[in-house]
């Protein structure tokens, strides 16, 4: 089975200007396939393919002025009645090129496999060069498609897909992972990782939006952000390492986001730290397993007893460490991460077949 992977390059700033004028011209060929798509379905009952829009843009790449390449129009009309027919719907939202505009869209550059060629830390695009912080040595992946896009903050990436030689893994422990919001994780083997990443700059972030600060508000939501995404990364490229099988419990935010502990969920950043771990594992060729959670907080991982001292409910959150009754003294989270590697165990047992 063929392994791809995603990579991330920041492209240097000089460049933005030429990007952006790109940006602008994608625009110009995502609205003009959404009018057009639009008043087919509107007045023909006809939704256009991509086929159909490649055909009706086709010359727009040699205009006076025009950078982008007929790769990245035809991609455009892709992406396009991808994203049409995702939401099942007759017209989507205008690109919208002005900076200035509360509907500005962030810059976005899609390209085909075809049209991106590296070489010594920069690519060429467009028939333009571009510089960027070639951290993986991007010229010695397989190239596939991607785009480049820009952030909150103005600045460019280059995304895009390559071919990878899957790493399988050199771990043999099993663990259990417990996900919760005063601990983001934490491991049956009392890992830890407190993941307070909106919480500690939240201040800051108040003084910037009472200032009107917008450049400022962008920075630190930027930081925010990547400090979450650099922990979660390395916490969960060290667990698939070191381990030969992973089970997480099933906790879910979709209800937690409507109570008064909104904000530390959506901290905490339980799905992107599964989806991690996921993608991670299967690259790695270890187990991934997800299992039911409930319970595991109550029940003694020693004795499987649920007695009255375990925290139980919303008023036993303030509950952090508890006696069983049978003597053993737990840790709230690793109590619960120990049960849920018990479960996972029990999952996999009751997958073998007697023979």
């Amino acid at each position: 089975m063929e392994h791809t992977r995603t990579l991330k390059l920041r492209i240097k700033d000089k460049h933005a200007a030429v990007l952006s004028a790109m940006a602008r011209e994608v625009n110009q060929v995502w609205n003009f396939c959404n009018e057009t798509s639009h008043r087919a379905i509107r007045e023909r009952r006809q939704w256009l393919s991509g086929h159909d829009l490649q055909k009706l843009t086709n010359g727009f790449s040699k205009c006076d002025g025009v950078q982008i390449g007929s790769p990245t129009t035809q991609q455009v009309c892709e992406e396009y009645t991808k994203a049409r027919n995702q939401f099942n719907r007759s017209k989507l939202r205008w690109r919208v090129s002005d900076p200035r505009s509360s509907r500005y869209s962030l810059g976005w550059i899609p390209f085909k496999a075809r049209a991106l060629k590296a070489k010594g830390g920069q690519v060429r695009f467009a028939g333009k060069t571009f510089s960027l912080w070639d951290s993986y040595g991007l010229a010695d992946f397989e190239l596939r498609a991607g785009n480049f896009s820009q952030d909150s903050r103005g600045r460019w990436y280059l995304n895009v897909v390559v071919k990878a030689e899957p790493k399988p893994g050199s771990g043999t422990a099993s663990v259990g992972v417990d996900l919760g919001l005063k601990d983001a994780v934490t491991t049956s083997d009392g890992c830890k990782l407190e993941g307070k990443w909106y919480r500690e700059l939240e201040s800051a972030l108040g003084i910037a939006q009472r200032a009107r600060k917008k450049g400022r508000v962008n920075a630190i939501h930027s930081m925010i952000a990547n400090r979450r995404k650099d922990e979660l990364h390395k916490f969960s490229t060290r667990l698939v390492r070191q381990s030969g099988a992973i089970f997480v419990g099933n906790v879910a935010s979709a209800k937690l986001v409507k109570t008064k502990m909104a904000k530390s969920t959506l901290d905490a950043g339980w799905s992107m730290f599964k989806t991690m771990l996921e993608y991670k594992c299967h690259k790695a060729g270890i187990v991934f397993e997800v299992v039911d959670e409930n319970y595991t907080t109550q029940t003694c991982s020693c004795c499987g007893a649920i007695p009255a001292s375990s925290p139980k409910g919303r008023a036993g959150l303030r509950i952090r460490e508890w006696i069983c009754s049978c003597g053993a003294m737990h840790d709230r989270d690793v109590n619960a991460a120990r049960n849920i590697l018990a479960l996972g165990h029990q999952r996999l047992a009751g997958g073998i077949p007697v023979l």
